[in-house]
């Protein structure tokens, strides 16, 4: 049973930093590629930001570039969003997700999600 679980959410100030981590089991994770995606209130999901199987390459969308940095560690299982200058309109639930395919900012190619962690900024 595949389980993703995110932690290291909650409250912050903007211009503050938050790291998110992801704990997969059940899956051989070093094949699968690593996204995270976030879902504010009243809007649709939207990705974030995603990491190849081996670290080795990263995508992230143009709203986060210069402030999240994606990371992997595949002898722990673990996928990192660590999330600098966070800004009110950063406050979504992020979700963590599973691909076995290479298609990063694609909802679709992801197989496997967690339950999400909550990140509120304040202004």
């Amino acid at each position: 049973q595949v389980q993703l679980v995110e932690s290291g959410g909650g409250l912050v100030q903007a211009g503050g930093s938050l790291r998110l981590s992801c704990a997969a089991s059940g899956l051989t994770f070093r094949r699968y590629t690593m996204g995270w995606f976030r879902q504010a209130p009243g809007k649709k999901r939207e990705f974030v930001a995603a990491v190849s199987w081996t670290g080795g390459r990263t995508s992230s969308a143009d709203s986060v570039k210069g402030r999240f940095t994606i990371s992997r560690d595949n002898a722990k299982n673990t996928v990192y969003l660590q999330m600098n200058s966070l800004k009110p309109e950063d406050t979504a639930i992020y979700y963590c997700a599973a691909s076995p395919g290479s298609g990063y900012g694609a909802e679709y190619e992801y197989a496997y999600w967690g339950q999400g962690t909550q990140v509120t900024v304040s202004s």
